[in-house]
């Protein structure tokens, strides 16, 4: 699908594009959601622009994500989608800036192209160019980012308030720390999207910064893109020191598990340790010889069950004692 956007009173209205000829001229931002081969043509004949398939996309070497063809600027980020379900994902967005106009090519629907339309759509400042919509959308997508990670580190805080339960310690309860490891897994992998989203964003707004884009760009928008340097550094300390809590957090629930295995195991040491001695006065008067004088003594059999139950109770004692129990 394609959809051109152009600045018209003061809003940001869509215009969809089906032929060569719905293109309009004054289209700002044209975006390409899920284009197929046949809409890729279009641009193509349209804008006069290549566009980049999905297996380009996705390569990794910085050459085919940040190029210049052909005067005009590619380059390609990835935007964490679906972070506060189960399953977040990251998704390559590219960014294509010819002249004064902007391209977009993407295959999902992040969170940061719905706020940049709904924001544009009320109000729209005047004079309104391509480079100054992706600057937009990349300062949203940061911003986004960021709130990823403000929420991230409170449900850390939480999960390291229940590892460290005191109550939760004491219950022996397996199933509370299985579903721990479960969010911290769920947790490192969205802060490791988090930051890979972060580090190809760095490398974009580095790109734009310094390839000879920042001469199309006024004062507030240089001013605006080294603040997006700072953050998206800011941010990826922040986001490190976050996958180090939970890498500590593992350890510790981990560590937690050792332990009650190694209550239960110690229950049954004792237990066997506590049952020996009886299991040896038993074994002792089980045999079968014919001459064992206990066993003539009308006593012998509740001596015998005195003598069972106090070795018993002695090694349980002497556990409790030394505080082993």
């Amino acid at each position: 699908m394609i959809t051109a956007y152009c600045i018209r009173e003061g809003l940001l209205a869509p215009v969809p594009v089906r032929t060569v000829d719905d293109m309009p001229d004054d289209a700002v931002w044209v975006d390409l959601f899920r284009p197929c081969e046949g809409e890729d043509r279009i641009i193509e004949a349209a804008l006069a622009l290549s566009v980049p398939t999905r297996e380009e996309m996705v390569e990794i070497e910085p050459s085919s994500r940040l190029r210049v063809e052909n005067g005009a600027r590619y380059m390609t980020g990835a935007i964490v989608c679906n972070s506060e379900g189960e399953k977040p994902a990251l998704a390559e967005i590219s960014f294509i800036l010819a002249g004064s106009r902007l391209v977009t090519v993407r295959y999902e629907e992040p969170k940061p192209f719905r706020l940049v339309i709904a924001k544009l759509d009320r109000a729209c400042p005047p004079g309104t160019r391509g480079e100054r919509l992706l600057l937009i959308l990349l300062d949203t997508i940061i911003d986004r980012a960021a709130d990823i990670i403000e929420r991230l580190a409170a449900d850390i805080d939480a999960d390291s308030q229940e590892v460290f339960a005191s109550e939760s310690a004491r219950s022996g309860d397996s199933h509370r720390f299985r579903t721990i490891l479960k969010l911290l897994g769920r947790r490192g992998d969205l802060a490791s999207k988090v930051r890979e989203s972060l580090v190809s964003m760095g490398r974009l707004v580095t790109f734009l910064a310094t390839e000879g884009e920042a001469q199309r760009f006024d004062k507030d928008q240089r001013a605006l893109l080294k603040s997006m340097q700072r953050d998206v550094v800011s941010l990826n300390d922040h986001v490190s020191y976050l996958g180090n809590k939970i890498t500590f957090l593992l350890d510790a629930t981990l560590g937690m598990v050792g332990i009650e295995q190694n209550n239960i195991i110690k229950i049954f040491a004792v237990l066997s340790v506590v049952f020996m001695p009886p299991t040896l006065i038993a074994s002792i008067y089980g045999m079968n010889f014919q001459h064992m004088p206990e066993l003539d003594d009308r006593w012998g059999y509740p001596l015998a069950l005195i003598a069972m139950l106090a070795a018993a109770i002695g090694p349980y004692l002497f556990f409790k004692w030394k505080r082993w129990l």
